[in-house]
C-alpha cells in the first residue's frame, strides 16, 4: 500500500494533471496566468528506481517503460483519475494517508512510487514544444503544492546559521544567564530586546558553515553580508515577508551601497539567491552554480490549476519567489540559535535562516 502526506500526492497529481492538459501554462508573480504563454507537452518522464520511464503524447497517451511501447491510455482517463486526486487530497487531513483507487491506477500506468527518485531537485521532467523557438527543449521540475501546508524554500539546519559577535556588551555572567533563560513565545527576539538595553548590538562575524559560506560568496561577494542585515532585520521587527524585509534594509543601507543612481542592490542579489536556492543550491553541498531543476517550478494552486515558473522566462520566476517567501523562525534548540555564548573570550550570538512559500 502505498502511504504520503499531501505534498507527497501533489506529486502524482502533477503527473496526471499534466498529461489530462496537454500544455504547461505560465504563471506570473502573483500566481495568476500569462496569457499567451502556454507550452504544448510532448512528453513527460519520471524515474521508477532508477528505471526511465517515459509518458508519450499523442492522439491518446502512448506510455513507454524501458524504451518499449506498454500500453496506451485515453487522455481522458488521466483528466478522470486527476480530478478524482484532486478531491482526494483536499478531503484529507494533515500526515500520511492512502488512496487505494489512485495507487491501483499508477500501478497500471508503471508508477510505483509517490516521488520520483532523480536524487536532486528535479521532482518532474518535460519535454515541451516551445513555438518561439521552434525548439523540443528537456526540462526538469520542482514541484511545489498550495494543496498542503506551505513548502520551505532553504531548510533550516546548524548550517544555514549566522554568527553575530556582541559589542559593547559587558554585563556580567550572571546577566547573560538571565537573558539566555528568557523563555517567552518570541524568545529570540525578547533576547535580543534585552542585549540591546544593556547597551549591545550584534554585528555580523561569520556564516557557521564555510560550504555555505563559500556558496554564497561564490554567487555574490557581498551575499553574506546582506543576508546577515536581513535575517537579523526578521528578529528584530514585525516584517517576516521577503518583500518587506528588503525594503526595510534598502531604506537604511547598511551595506553603504553606491544609491546615486538608485540601483536595487538588495532585491536583485536576494533574488540571485533565491533562484539559485529554488534550482540547486543547498547549503551543505559544494555549489557549482549548475542548475539541478533545469526548467523551474511547476506550482500547484489551491484551486488545482498548474502554473509553470520557467527559467526560460527569468524575471516571472525571480518575482515569484521573491513576492511569495517568507523568513520563519526555526526550532532553536534542535539548530542550536539563539543563546549568548563565549568563545576565545568575546560573546556571541547566532541566528538562524529558514525560507518558506507564503500560501
Amino acid at each position: 500500500m502505498i502511504s504520503g502526506n499531501k505534498g507527497e500526492w501533489s506529486e502524482i497529481y502533477v503527473l496526471f494533471k499534466l498529461l489530462g492538459d496537454n500544455t504547461l501554462q505560465l504563471g506570473d508573480q502573483d500566481l495568476g496566468r500569462l496569457q499567451g504563454f502556454v507550452y504544448p507537452i510532448l512528453k513527460v518522464i519520471r524515474y521508477e528506481s532508477s528505471q526511465e520511464v517515459q509518458y508519450s503524447l499523442r492522439d491518446d497517451i502512448i506510455i513507454i517503460s524501458g524504451g518499449e511501447k506498454v500500453l496506451t491510455v485515453p487522455i481522458s482517463l488521466f483528466k478522470e483519475k486527476s480530478e478524482l486526486l484532486l478531491q482526494r487530497i483536499r478531503d484529507s487531513k494533515n500526515g500520511t494517508f492512502d488512496i487505494p483507487e489512485i495507487e491501483s491506477f499508477m500501478e497500471s500506468i508503471n508508477c510505483l512510487n509517490l516521488k520520483a527518485g532523480s536524487g536532486t531537485k528535479t521532482d518532474i521532467t518535460v519535454v515541451i514544444h516551445d513555438v518561439r523557438t521552434s525548439q523540443q527543449p528537456t526540462l526538469g521540475f520542482s514541484i511545489k503544492s498550495q494543496l498542503g501546508n506551505p513548502s520551505t524554500l532553504l531548510n533550516a539546519g546548524r548550517t544555514t546559521n549566522f554568527v553575530y559577535k556582541l559589542v559593547n556588551f559587558t554585563i556580567s555572567s550572571e546577566g547573560v544567564q538571565k537573558i539566555n533563560e528568557i523563555d517567552s513565545r518570541r524568545k529570540i527576539m525578547d533576547r535580543i530586546e534585552a542585549i540591546r538595553h544593556a547597551g549591545g548590538e550584534l554585528e555580523f562575524s561569520s556564516t557557521a558553515n564555510s560550504i555555505f559560506s563559500n556558496n554564497l560568496t561564490l554567487i555574490d561577494s557581498r551575499l553574506p553580508e546582506l543576508l546577515a542585515q536581513l535575517i537579523l532585520s526578521f528578529y528584530t521587527s514585525k516584517s517576516s515577508k521577503t518583500v518587506e524585509l528588503v525594503q526595510n534594509i534598502a531604506a537604511s543601507n547598511p551595506l553603504d551601497f553606491d544609491e546615486s543612481n538608485s540601483h536595487k542592490y538588495y532585491e536583485y542579489k536576494l533574488k540571485r539567491f533565491l533562484t539559485d536556492v529554488a534550482l540547486g543550491m543547498m547549503p551543505s553541498k559544494v555549489w557549482s552554480g549548475e542548475y539541478d531543476a533545469t526548467g523551474g517550478y511547476i506550482v500547484i494552486r489551491d484551486d488545482g490549476d498548474l502554473l509553470c515558473y520557467h527559467i526560460y522566462n527569468m524575471n516571472e520566476f525571480e518575482n515569484y519567489l521573491f513576492a511569495n517567501t517568507k523568513f520563519e523562525t526555526a526550532s532553536s534548540k534542535r539548530h542550536n540559535f539563539g543563546q549568548i555564548y563565549e568563545y576565545q573570550g568575546d560573546r556571541f550570538f547566532n541566528l538562524n535562516l529558514q525560507i518558506r512559500f507564503i500560501k
